[in-house]
């Protein structure tokens, strides 16, 4: 069955089913590493961190090495499983449902974390830019997603 992957990350679905995802959160000065998209239907600005689907027979912590890999071409250490979070929302006019492992890390170069910005891609060969954004950035205007993600954010004391 074909499945329609929009080039933010977010996958409207041809039909109803639950995804497992991994998102790792890179942390740095009070900032984390994020993709920031645009949901036309809701004439909303987004914001989610970097990771994607967990193949089958793959373990979340694989699924992050493999797509912080794929999407920066960067080796990351330190992987730490942060918390679970089950995500109902509604994209591009889609119902979702995800499962959401949510990882800390570090990347295995330094130098990333000078760096405002990184040139990355989809799994479909998309570009898109991550940017290192505060907890300012993220409003109920321009929410980080999945719902939820801020709070276990700063319970970990990732996000202020």
């Amino acid at each position: 069955m074909p499945r329609l992957v929009s080039a933010n990350g977010l996958h409207p679905m041809s039909e109803p089913r639950i995804r497992a995802l991994a998102l790792c959160i890179f942390h740095h000065q009070g900032k984390i590493l994020v993709n920031q998209f645009f949901d036309a239907d809701k004439q909303q600005m987004l914001f989610r961190p970097l990771g994607g689907g967990i193949d089958f027979g793959e373990h979340s912590a694989q699924a992050i090495v493999r797509e912080i890999q794929e999407e920066l071409g960067l080796s990351i250490n330190s992987l730490r499983l942060i918390g679970t979070l089950e995500s109902l929302f509604t994209y591009a006019g889609k119902p979702g449902h995800e499962f959401v492992q949510v990882y800390d890390a570090r990347f295995d170069d330094p130098s990333v974390y000078q760096c405002a910005q990184l040139d990355a891609r989809e799994s479909d060969g998309a570009p898109f830019v991550a940017r290192w954004q505060g907890s300012a950035s993220f409003t109920e205007q321009t929410p980080l997603v999945p719902a939820g993600l801020a709070d276990l954010l700063k319970q970990a004391g990732l996000l202020g």
